[in-house]
C-alpha cells in the first residue's frame, strides 16, 4: 500500500481516528502502539521504533529473563518497517479503526533476525532462487464460550437460549444458530482480504472450523492467519461470546487444530506436485520426507505452550506419531485425493494456539531440507497410525523445548537468534507453570497421602 493508496482508503473512511501499528512476537501475539490517524503515513515510511526485545517476551508479555536483547545491548529500539500488507478495517469496536502490520529491522538495516516474520519470508526467498512458490492454504478450529463463568462453558444457542452440550460435527443446526456471528466474521474477511471459504461445525459444542482458499503468497497466508484470530476473538465478543483458539480448552471434548495445505507451483504456474496420478511427484515425496525428518525437532512450534500437549494423545483427533498416508487423517502428513492437479500436502500437526509464521517456517522449511537433499520417505501407512508402534512426536513441552534446542535441521531454518530467543522464552513459561498448583492436585493428595 503506497501512500497516496492509503490516502484514498482513510478518505473513503473518514469515521476512522486511530491507527494500530502492530509487530508479531513469537508467541503470535501482536504488540504495537495506537497512534492518530494523522500519523499513518508515518507508518508506512519507516518512522516508527519499537524495542526489539518486545518480539521476545512470554506469554504474559514479561521480558525473558537475561535476555541479551535488553541486558546486553541496553534494550536497543530496532526500526518498524511497514510490511506491505494493506491497512486493514477494525469495525467491531465501539469506533472503528484500523491496524497496519509491521515487521522489525535493526538500526543498521539488517532485517532482525528474530523476528517470525522475517524466518517465513527468509524460507520463502530460498523457494525463489529454486525458482518454486509456495502455495498455501489454512484451516483454523476455534471455540465459541460462555466467559460469564470461571472456566468457559459451551456458549448458549441464539435461536433457542439452551446451551449446546453435545458435539456437532458438520452440523448444519449449529451454524444457522450462530449464523449472525459468522455473517459477520465472513464480512469481516472481505473487508480485510483474508479468503475466507468454508465454514464448518466441528467436533466440540460451539467449535467450528473455518478454511482459507490457497494462496500463492505464504506470507500473506500468515497474515491473515494472525489477523483471522484477532477479528473472530473481537466479533465473538461484540455477539456476546468469547473466542478462543486454544488447542484444548476442553480436557474431555476435541482440540482445535490448525491444518496447512501446500503445493509448490513453478514459474509457469503448474504444480510440481502432480504427476497425473495419484501418488505424486518425486519432488512432493522429497517434501513429505524433510517433513517426517524435522518433525520432532519443530514440534515446539507447532505446539508452543503447556496446553498444546494436551491435544496431542492418542485418538484425539489430532497426530501423535511421525507419520505419513494417503488419504488418512490419523497420520501426521496426510496427501488428500480428488484431481492430480490439485495433488498437495496437509499438515496436521499444529494447533491453532500456534503462531503461523513458526508454523509455515517449519513446514516449508522442513519440505525444502527434503527436496535440497533428496531426501525418500519411509512406506506411507495404511490404517490407524494411533495403532502402530511409530516414532512419536515428543509427549510433553519440556521434551519439546530440548528437541528445539539440540535440532540439527533446527537452524538450516532459524537463525540462531530465533532459535534461543524461543527456547528462552519457553524455559521462562515452563518454569512458572512448574510453580503452580493446581486444585485438582489438591483435590487428589491433599488429605490422600
Amino acid at each position: 500500500m503506497s501512500v497516496d493508496n492509503l490516502n484514498s482508503w482513510l478518505l473513503e473512511r473518514p469515521e476512522i481516528e486511530t491507527v494500530f501499528a502492530c509487530v508479531c512476537d513469537l508467541n503470535g501475539t501482536m504488540r504495537g502502539k495506537r497512534l492518530p490517524v494523522e500519523q499513518a503515513a508515518k507508518i508506512l515510511g519507516g518512522g516508527l521504533r519499537m524495542p526489539l526485545s518486545i518480539l521476545n517476551v512470554d506469554i504474559w508479555g514479561e521480558d525473558i529473563e537475561n535476555n541479551e536483547l535488553v541486558f546486553e545491548t541496553g534494550d536497543a529500539d530496532g526500526i518498524c518497517d511497514f510490511t506491505g500488507h494493506p491497512i486493514v478495517l477494525i469495525n467491531w469496536t465501539n469506533r472503528p479503526s484500523a491496524l497496519a502490520m509491521l515487521w522489525m529491522r535493526e538500526e543498521n538495516g539488517t532485517p532482525f533476525s528474530g523476528d517470525p516474520r522475517r524466518a517465513l519470508a527468509h524460507v520463502v526467498d530460498r523457494y525463489k532462487k529454486l525458482g518454486m512458490t509456495p502455495v498455501v492454504a489454512t484451516e483454523l478450529e476455534f471455540y465459541l464460550y460462555d466467559p460469564s463463568g470461571t472456566q468457559p462453558l459451551p456458549p448458549c444457542s441464539p435461536t433457542t437460549g439452551k446451551r449446546l452440550d453435545s458435539d456437532g460435527a458438520l452440523s448444519l443446526d449449529d451454524l444457522q444458530h450462530f449464523d449472525e456471528f459468522l455473517d459477520e466474521v465472513y464480512d469481516a474477511c472481505a473487508e480485510q482480504g483474508i479468503p475466507a471459504d468454508a465454514a464448518i461445525s466441528e467436533n466440540g459444542a460451539g467449535q467450528f472450523e473455518i478454511n482459507m482458499m490457497h494462496v500463492d503468497d505464504a506470507l500473506k497466508a500468515a497474515d491473515d492467519a494472525v489477523l483471522f484470530k484477532r477479528l473472530v476473538r473481537g466479533i465473538a465478543r461484540k455477539h456476546g461470546f468469547a473466542a478462543t483458539f486454544m488447542a484444548k480448552p476442553y480436557g474431555d471434548r476435541s482440540g482445535s487444530g490448525f491444518h496447512v495445505h501446500f503445493s509448490l507451483q513453478n514459474e509457469a504456474g503448474e504444480n510440481l506436485f502432480d504427476n497425473g496420478g495419484e501418488e505424486g511427484t518425486p519432488l512432493m515425496l522429497n517434501a513429505v520426507a524433510g517433513l517426517l525428518a524435522t518433525m520432532q525437532e519443530n514440534t515446539l512450534t507447532f505446539a508452543p505452550h503447556e496446553n498444546s500437549y494436551r491435544r496431542l494423545l492418542p485418538g484425539a483427533h489430532a497426530p501423535t506419531s511421525v507419520a505419513w498416508g494417503y488419504e488418512n487423517r490419523t497420520a501426521a502428513i496426510r496427501i488428500p485425493g480428488g484431481s492430480p492437479k490439485a495433488r498437495r500436502i496437509e499438515h496436521r500437526v499444529a494447533g491453532a494456539d500456534a503462531n503461523p509464521y513458526l508454523v509455515l517456517s517449519s513446514i516449508l522449511g522442513g519440505a525444502l531440507i527434503g527436496i535440497e537433499r533428496d531426501m525418500q520417505p519411509v512406506s506411507p501407512i495404511a490404517g490407524d497410525a494411533y495403532a502402530m508402534k511409530l516414532d512419536h512426536l515428543p509427549l510433553d513441552w519440556a521434551t519439546a523445548i530440548e528437541a528445539f534446542r539440540k535440532g540439527q535441521m533446527v537452524t538450516e531454518i532459524y537463525s540462531r537468534r530465533l532459535q534461543t530467543m524461543l527456547v528462552e522464552s519457553k524455559i521462562q513459561e515452563l518454569q512458572r507453570f512448574a510453580r503452580q498448583v493446581t486444585d485438582f492436585e489438591y483435590d487428589t493428595y491433599l488429605e490422600v497421602v
